[in-house]
């Protein structure tokens, strides 16, 4: 299969669950840290699943039946999908699968001595926390809170920081791009200005046992209703995919349809923008494409702004005949920010339930819902707007820098990400497969 390409830049360590991948805008919004759904089930009793029965040993290690169920309950969480039993038996056996993958991996970064500090995790929980406005500790409380056991996601962490180290340094002197490398890959875009291009997100599920086809398969299918009946993709790409773009929430960047898999290219040619294929067998197992946008090689004029935004929250829901004094003297402290500099709106949102920077340069008309789209762009520069009013808080935004850039025009730095994360992807498959190979699994009922 052709290598597939993304064009996000890559970050000191993997960004794990869907938690981390929520997009920019979606601060702006009403947001909960969890969905509604999975808080309102509660911690699940526990029951033979969540005991210490041995599923997998692998190469001695064994992967116990407590741990497939915490890493089920986790994806199951941060699908919006509610933890009941069915769920769960429709992702045993795969998460099953994916476990004795990441045994796999550990025992290979420890094999190597490559190091994973505790403090590299809890770094990542940090973020993790950070861009969902969490103060320390809350997502360990919310995990517990639905049942989840936070060593499930702090395993899952360890194992993607010390795996990304890991490839790294088998790339070796592979990892340096040259300038004529880079050169030569601007050159052969630029030769394709104007033809389509498409901008993707995937799911890679591999087949390593021929016998194994049909689960896989089923699996893949089950995975594609979910998504299409509203599971996010970044948390089903997060948790199940096994390509590198997984860390990424399974975002590949703008693609041309050369390359892709020639099977995968036709479904991709014809598919409408918003659109989820069925699974595509391709060499080495299935994948499940996403397409997003479609636009010309080259040709991708935008408006990007920066902003800043103060939430004032109500202590109680709202009734606009009736506020209550505490809702009143909250919208008397956002009018007092209208018209102020983004420093001022910074300053004011100092110690609230939403980080003051909601991410980006922002695409102005990728902006939802449309009347904050229309807000913004009416918005002049460093000036705050009026108070937003929604039924949980008050909002200030300002607009702090708007540019028009082209965004298919290709970058040196952008062209060495590329090529570089082509390598890691090859490199990491590799490797895979090798420790798979060489493997001494037994699957135990």
């Amino acid at each position: 299969m052709a290598m597939r390409r993304a064009s996000a830049p890559l970050r000191a360590f993997p960004r794990p669950v869907a938690l981390a991948v929520l997009l920019p805008l979606a601060a702006l919004l009403p947001l909960a840290a969890l969905p509604a759904a999975a808080r309102a089930q509660g911690t699940a009793p526990a029951g033979a699943a969540d005991t210490n029965r041995i599923v997998a040993v692998v190469n001695g290690d064994i992967v116990t039946a407590n741990e497939v169920t915490n890493r089920a309950r986790l994806f199951a969480l941060n699908a919006g999908m509610g933890p009941n039993p069915d769920v769960l038996a429709r992702l045993r056996p795969q998460v099953t699968r994916l476990l004795v993958d990441e045994r796999l991996r550990m025992q290979e970064v420890q094999r190597r001595r490559i190091p994973v500090a505790d403090a590299d995790v809890a770094a990542a929980v940090a973020e993790i926390e950070g861009r969902n406005g969490m103060p320390p500790g809350r997502l360990a409380q919310q995990l517990q809170s639905s049942g989840v056991q936070p060593r499930a996601l702090y395993d899952q962490i360890r194992n993607q920081i010390g795996w990304s180290r890991l490839v790294r340094q088998q790339l070796g002197a592979q990892g340096q791009i040259s300038q004529a490398r880079v050169d030569e890959y601007i050159a052969t875009h630029n030769a394709r200005i104007g033809e389509p291009e498409y901008l993707v997100s995937e799911i890679f599920i591999p087949v390593d046992d021929p016998a194994a086809e049909p689960e896989v398969r089923r699996f893949v299918d089950d995975v594609v209703g979910q998504l299409r009946a509203g599971v996010p993709f970044p948390a089903a790409a997060t948790q199940f995919s096994q390509s590198q773009t997984a860390l990424q929430g399974g975002d590949m960047g703008w693609v041309r349809a050369d390359e892709f898999d020639p099977a995968v290219a036709d479904v991709i040619g014809r598919m409408p923008s918003g659109a989820i294929a069925n699974p595509v067998r391709v060499p080495g197992g299935f994948q499940i494409v996403a397409l997003r946008q479609k636009r010309e090689t080259g040709r991708d004029l935008a408006t990007l702004v920066s902003l800043r935004q103060a939430f004032f929250g109500f202590s109680s829901p709202l009734d606009p005949q009736a506020p209550t004094q505490q809702q009143l003297q909250a919208v008397e402290r956002a009018r007092a920010l209208e018209g102020k500099s983004c420093p001022a709106v910074e300053a004011a949102a100092q110690g609230g339930s939403r980080p003051a920077d909601p991410g980006g340069p922002l695409r102005l008309d990728g902006m939802q819902p449309p009347p904050l789209r229309n807000i913004v762009a009416s918005l002049a520069v460093n000036r705050a707007s009026q108070p937003l009013i929604t039924p949980d808080g008050v909002l200030v935004i300002a607009v702090c820098s708007r540019e028009t850039r082209n965004m298919a025009e290709l970058t040196p730095d952008q062209a060495r990400l590329i090529i570089l994360r082509d390598r890691i992807e090859l490199t990491s498959r590799q490797l895979q497969r090798d420790l798979r190979r060489r493997a001494q699994v037994e699957m135990r009922s």
